[in-house]
């Protein structure tokens, strides 16, 4: 104890007044007095009640910080965070003016024509709103990246990289060797799939502009801007260069002042913006139309005069009849055949109504036989005869001639029998020539998508691309990829999610996939919702999600008293709560404090009413004991002054009412004589009731416990008391014995029931333990028999065991020879012992064992 207390008083509390003299007192050699006197214990008592209300202690002061600050997170929580969009929202302000100033500046401050770019602008300093459409992540602002200049869209430069590299060999995988390298294919914009050449691939960072290589991050500049002008020529171009700093998105239109005349060149020339220079005088056109015959009504216009819309009559081509067209499109021709009588006079033209002469006749002249082999003069009237050769055209086959006589009309089918091969040259058959032969062999290749077979019937090599779709779930997960079965990455989901405020008047549009990591927009409208608490109308806040902030303004209540409530809005006041989770000492961490919104009651009306507020006006207390005479007769109320209401009309003040203290102490009236209970009543009026608890007493032989009631023990006499006494069974008390007792003797070295004796000693010697019996010459006799068979039995075994483990050994040695010593052993002849020789151990000695027993058993008895 004393090396404990010392160890204890060095290690927890070393600068503690006590532990310090504790320690002193060992330094000077008088601890042994302060160890056993009853003040160290003491002393000890009070120093862990020290150290326990020293951490007490510490907690409360925990626990109140936390509830601070807690109260000062749900106070500041709404206006922190809108002051801290209040800045930042400056800020921005600030950078769009000086990225516009140059351009408003021509314009006399019209900033119109800048909402578009002012909605790339706003997106590259909203968090999340830029994403990169290829691996569907945000683009911060110190990641180089990459614009296309078709649909303005912003990529991370590894990515477009990546996507240039898979789409050019996604393009040239198809192309055979020889085909290779021929064509500069391009690649497309993931988004708009504008397309850029080999040559174009990114490998350089450059802001918007592309003067700057590499630019800083400013925060005072748009991201990924260099500040510079931007100086890029306006599309279409005009001959005038953008004036705004460098900025993503397209230019604006241009703003210079120009002089220019109107279309019709009528008008003199006004100044115009040079985006908007083209305009109209209003004047009629003026000019001859391409039917030269009327001019353009139309005002002034741009381009070309539109086509004559006048109605005329207009003759054929033939010239045999007329009808009413477009002035516009004079020529026309008729459905009647020419009909008129050619040259050679025999025959008439053919064709549809045509202009110009109808020419020659085709039959007259030197005309060749139906296969070209013979010329012939014969007039128009005859036709052509057959020479008589073989025809030898060349059949459809292409590689046989016609074999039949010369013939008018088209030659027959090619029925020669050929070896043709199938188109993929797996099998071969003789059929006729014109006949295709396709086998039923299905191409086990894979297509261009490296995942599905062709399985075409006879299929040359040349695969089609595949045609099914792909269906893989694109990296929104929201829709599957709607192209067909193809290799490497699937294109960007090209759809697009708005984003919504609360009350979906601000919408932010992002990329599929982004809408559940992106931050809704922050809306300048204001809060729509109707107010939670009893106020008619709510303080005027902007659109947010969650529950309003809390109503500040006064309750304005009626109270009983009449009066108003002045007190701050509590319907929805914060509370903590309380016993969720006790900690188990001041090692535990304090959890986050858990509020809830409830209702709390108005607080007393503090209005002064005379001297007393409003909530305590009327009686008042004196501050002095109430002194009243309580229900038990006994005592008076103790309670101060306090509020009495009278009970059945009772006006007595020195009886209780029901407001007095009710009298909790137990009943000190005197008992009966011999009675040790007291009252079981607590404090009551009147005599105590008989005592009816039992008592414990011992019978006249001290052996059996009575239990009878306290009355009737404190009321009996002597005689009576003798008979409750007594408990009426057989008196168990011990008298002197002279008897003799037969007592037996059993040596525990004999089996069992083997060596059993009995002696006849006196009974009261027995009882006071002074009998003792010896063992005589007969039982040494069996005590020596029982050692040698034991020895016997011990040495039979440790010679089994030595069989045993020669017997592994031998087992063993033969593993280890192998096939050798099989060999070695064939000729030796084993001897195989008998089964007396196995068993004999095992029979031999228990039978010596049962007649050694017997032999002295049959000794015993007969002595």
């Amino acid at each position: 104890m004393k090396a404990n207390t010392l160890f204890y008083c060095k290690e927890t509390e070393p600068e503690n007044y006590l532990c310090s003299s504790i320690v002193n007192e060992h330094k000077w050699g008088k601890i042994k007095r302060t160890v056993e006197s009853a003040e160290f214990n003491m002393a000890l008592k009070l120093l862990y009640f020290y150290t326990e209300l020293s951490s007490q202690k510490k907690f409360d002061e925990i626990k109140k910080a936390n509830q601070a600050a807690a109260k000062k997170f749900v106070e500041d929580q709404f206006s922190s965070s809108s002051e801290e969009d209040e800045d930042i929202e400056g800020k921005h302000v600030k950078i769009l003016a000086k990225t516009f100033t140059t351009y408003t500046n021509q314009t006399d401050g019209d900033a119109s024509e800048l909402e578009r770019t002012r909605q790339y602008v706003n997106e590259a300093f909203q968090s999340g709103a830029l994403t990169c459409l290829i691996c569907i992540a945000s683009v911060k602002r110190n990641q180089a990246v990459w614009s296309c200049s078709g649909c303005f869209c912003i990529f991370h430069m590894p990515c477009i990289q990546k996507w240039a590299k898979d789409s050019l060999f996604l393009i040239s995988s198809p192309l055979t060797d020889d085909d290779f390298g021929k064509k500069d294919y391009p690649w497309p914009c993931p988004k708009c799939r504008f397309e850029y050449k080999r040559s174009e691939t990114p490998t350089r960072y450059y802001c918007y502009c592309g003067k700057v290589e590499d630019p800083e991050l400013d925060p005072w500049l748009v991201p990924h801007s260099c500040g510079q002008v931007c100086e890029r020529e306006f599309k279409p171009p005009c001959g005038h260069k953008c004036l705004l700093l460098c900025h993503p998105g397209p230019c604006p239109p241009c703003p210079k002042m120009v002089a220019i005349a109107c279309y019709c060149k009528k008008a003199k020339p006004v100044p115009r913006r040079c985006s908007t220079k083209e305009w109209s005088c209003q004047l009629p056109c003026g000019q001859k139309l391409p039917c030269r015959q009327h001019n353009c009504e139309n005002p002034c216009h741009p381009g070309n005069c539109q086509s004559c819309p006048r109605v005329s009559k207009q003759r054929c081509v033939c010239g045999r009849q007329t009808a009413e067209r477009l002035c516009a499109s004079p020529f026309w021709q008729c459905e009647q055949v020419c009909g008129r009588t050619l040259p050679c006079g025999n025959h008439t033209c053919e064709q549809v109504c045509h202009s110009g002469p109808c020419g020659e006749c085709p039959r007259s002249g030197k005309r060749p036989c139906p296969c070209g082999k013979s010329m012939f003069f014969l007039p128009c009237t005859e036709d052509v005869p057959t020479c008589g050769d073989s025809c030898d055209k060349v059949l459809e086959c292409g590689i046989h001639r016609c074999s039949q006589r010369c013939h008018r009309g088209p030659c027959e089918l090619c029925r020669q029998e050929v070896e043709k091969q199938c188109r993929c040259g797996k099998h071969t058959k003789r059929m006729p020539c014109h006949k295709p032969y396709l086998c039923e062999t299905k191409c086990i290749k894979i297509r261009d998508c490296q995942k599905h077979q062709c399985k075409r019937k006879c299929c040359s090599g040349n695969c089609p691309p595949c045609d099914q779709l792909c269906g893989r779930t694109l990296g929104c997960r929201n829709h599957k990829c709607p192209s067909v079965c193809h290799r490497g990455s699937c294109y960007p989901c090209p759809e697009t999610i708005d984003v919504l405020c609360n009350c979906g008047k601000t919408v932010l549009k992002v990329p599929c996939g982004r809408e559940r990591s992106t931050k809704p927009p922050k809306c300048k409208e204001l809060c729509s919702r109707p107010p939670t608490c009893h106020h008619p109308s709510q303080e005027k806040h902007s659109c947010h999600f969650g529950p309003c902030p809390a109503c500040r303004q006064s309750c304005q209540k009626v109270l009983k008293c009449s009066h108003l409530c002045p007190a701050s809005c509590h319907d929805e006041a914060l509370v903590k709560q309380t016993g969720l989770h006790q900690p188990a000492g001041p090692w535990e961490q304090p959890s986050e404090p858990a509020f809830i919104q409830t209702a709390l009651p108005c607080p007393p009306c503090q209005v002064p009413v005379s001297p007393l507020p409003c909530h305590s006006a009327g009686p008042y207390s004196c501050k002095r004991f109430c002194g009243r005479l309580l229900d038990c007769q006994n005592h008076t109320c103790m309670k101060e002054c306090h509020k009495c209401t009278k009970v059945n009309g009772n006006a007595d003040r020195q009886k209780a009412s029901p407001e007095c203290s009710r009298c909790e102490e137990a009943c000190t009236k005197p008992r009966p004589p011999g009675c040790p209970h007291s009252c079981v009543l607590p404090c009551h009026p009147g005599q105590c009731p008989p005592c009816v608890q039992m008592l414990k007493i011992k019978c006249h032989c001290k052996l059996t416990n009575l239990y009878i009631e306290c009355i009737r023990i404190t009321c009996a006499d002597l005689k009576e008391k003798d008979l409750l006494s007594s408990c009426k069974n057989q008196c168990p008390k011990e008298v002197s014995c002279i008897g003799k007792l037969m007592l037996p003797f059993v040596s525990s070295l004999a089996f069992p029931g083997s060596n059993l004796f009995f002696s006849e000693l006196q009974c009261s010697k027995v009882q006071e333990g002074q009998v003792s019996l010896e063992c005589d010459t007969l039982c040494k006799e069996m005590k020596q028999k029982a050692s040698e068979i034991k020895e016997a039995e011990a040495k039979a075994a440790i010679e089994e065991e030595k069989r045993r483990q020669q017997a592994e050994l031998e087992a063993f040695e033969n593993r280890l020879k192998g096939r050798r010593k099989n060999k070695r052993r064939k000729d030796e002849v084993e001897v195989e012992q008998s089964v007396w020789q196995k068993y004999k151990n095992f029979i031999v000695l228990p039978v010596c064992g049962v007649a050694v027993v017997m032999l002295a058993w049959l000794m015993a008895y007969n002595n």
